[in-house]
């Protein structure tokens, strides 16, 4: 397949989507997308926080390639003419060796991975390979309860998922994000509901069956995701410095189970926090063990909704 390398730009065969963000509700997107036959790009921050990263193409990042339900995700590394030091205080320096910080990327590299039936993955949180790639479509399924920098000129149709944007302003479409009658509608004017900072309701339980940091520090996981534990049962270890996560005889925070259940969720050994940080989610239904490692049915009701506005956008049928 040919390429114009004079401009560096990607050959688009159907639409070009571009995803800010690559953890489990994006995943969710990106994995629609791409199995209803887009060619999806995604972009995530340097140190992804996934907790449900079985389903999380975050992941690659750390690990140079993700596999979710039959679709992989592959790290794309930026050119290496600005090679840093990845050391920082968001985690322990444990990416690839590819993990370098560049404003331009090798568009045949990631046509490769394209042609290859894959998801190009790229480290670029500011988005800034979106100006380079020219997509048609830009997601932005960050979740940050705020916006992190995407605008509505970044391409022919912008969507932003969940609180933070603000639909015919910086993007021309709102996908709601909040569990309810109103889940994945489709916002052609104003906002999504703000965050509540309620996580949603699982069998009755819904903050308890979250895990917050009780203490800042590198955690060491002592279970893993698709655990049943016991309410109080200890399912990792929060180290106080780099020193102290290396010496398994140093004093560390416990961090113990709030309900009984499954690990769904549970973030990255190693990885470095505050406290308060989210960390861990547990499913109270014992029952539902494939659920850790299949895509949510919030994810698959939001890339529904993501899916009908590309296609309309590709049939040319106005919705905003």
């Amino acid at each position: 397949m040919s390429m114009n390398q004079s401009n560096n730009q990607i050959i688009k065969k159907n639409l070009l989507i571009i995803c800010r963000g690559a953890g489990d509700l994006a995943t969710g997107i990106i994995h629609r997308m791409h199995r209803a036959g887009h060619r999806v790009i995604a972009l995530e921050t340097d140190y992804p926080a996934a907790i449900r990263r079985q389903v999380s193409f975050c992941e690659a990042v750390y690990d140079g390639s993700a596999a979710v339900e039959g679709v992989t995700a592959r790290l794309v590394p930026a050119l290496a003419d600005a090679e840093t030091d990845t050391e920082t205080d968001s985690g322990i320096n444990d990416t690839p060796a590819a993990h370098i910080a560049s404003e331009k990327w090798d568009s045949s590299a990631i046509e490769a991975v394209l042609e290859a039936g894959e998801v190009p993955l790229l480290i670029d949180p500011k988005g800034e390979s979106i100006a380079l790639l020219k997509p048609d479509v830009v997601v932005d399924a960050i979740i940050a309860k705020k916006n992190l920098g995407t605008t509505i000129n970044m391409a022919p149709l912008v969507v932003g998922v969940g609180p933070g944007f603000t639909a015919g302003q910086d993007v021309h479409l709102v996908i709601e994000s909040m569990r309810g009658h109103n889940l994945a509608r489709i916002i052609t004017d104003g906002m999504a509901q703000p965050n509540t900072g309620v996580p949603g309701n699982i069998a009755g339980f819904t903050s308890e069956r979250v895990i917050y940091a009780p203490a800042a520090g590198y955690i060491h996981d002592v279970r893993k995701i698709g655990d049943i534990v016991q309410k109080g049962d200890e399912i990792a270890r929060i180290y106080p410095d780099k020193e102290s996560y290396d010496n398994a005889l140093s004093e560390y925070v416990p961090v113990n189970a709030t309900i009984t259940g499954i690990i769904r969720g549970l973030i990255r050994e190693g990885y470095y926090f505050r406290k308060g940080f989210k960390i861990a989610d547990i499913d109270p239904r014992e029952s539902e063990l494939t659920n850790c490692f299949t895509i949510s049915d919030k994810a698959r009701s939001i890339a529904g909704s993501v899916l009908e506005a590309v296609s309309a956008f590709e049939h040319g049928v106005k919705i905003y």
